[in-house]
């Protein structure tokens, strides 16, 4: 107690006027007090923003190493890349070949109908619709209608099939007839690819289309 007493007598009458003349243990404690305020007053201020920084920074670097991580993995598989690529692109190659041009259209339209007589199929209708422009491609659509037997339907559509332009059969609706024939009435899809003037024009509506975007 009497030490207790001794302590608080120190702090007794102190003015902030005489500072210089209070005894070694109150000026310590001022000290103190002046850090720890001065530490508060300083993380408030200056320090939580530059945390806040920070931890933004330590995010921002996780990221960037993520990122380093994915194109590294991508430089190492460079040369694996470049061959996938190349096949898509022979593949692309393939498939455009596929597609006949606006001049070639007449003479697959042909093959169509040939496909069918070479069957010994009936045609009742084979009548080509309105083209339809695709970003890419036009797509012209042929409503068929033909009769025959069993088989010879099966066959006229495997050779749809294996035609070399592409021609895809939809909307198929088969029914019998009286003398046990069936009539098959199904759209023929064949698509080709757009000449320079067309290409020339679906570049300009897609333009115009991002132009109307902005």
């Amino acid at each position: 107690m009497a030490n207790l007493s001794e302590i608080t007598a120190k702090f007794r009458g102190l003015t902030l006027e005489n500072v210089g003349s209070w005894p070694m243990l109150p000026r310590m404690a001022l000290w103190g007090a002046l850090v720890v305020i001065c530490g508060i007053v300083g993380y408030f201020t200056v320090w939580s923003g530059q945390m806040s920084d920070l931890d933004a920074l330590r995010g921002q670097e996780a990221q960037l190493k993520e990122q380093y991580r994915a194109k590294l993995q991508q430089s190492i598989n460079l040369d694996e890349l470049r061959r996938q690529k190349e096949q898509v692109n022979q593949y692309v190659l393939t498939l455009e070949k596929q597609l006949p041009s606006k001049a070639e259209m007449d003479a697959l339209l042909s093959d169509i109908n040939q496909a069918g007589i070479g069957r010994g199929l009936q045609f009742e209708l084979f009548r080509p619709g309105q083209v339809t422009l695709r970003d890419y491609y036009a797509e012209l659509p042929i409503s068929v209608k033909v009769s025959g037997r069993y088989h010879d339907l099966g066959a006229f559509a495997s050779d749809i099939a294996n035609l070399p332009r592409i021609v895809t059969l939809n909307n198929l609706n088969i029914q019998t007839g009286k003398d046990l024939t069936l009539t098959l009435d199904t759209t023929a899809k064949t698509f080709r690819y757009f000449d320079e003037d067309e290409m020339a024009a679906q570049r300009r509506v897609r333009d115009a289309a991002k132009a109307g975007k902005k």
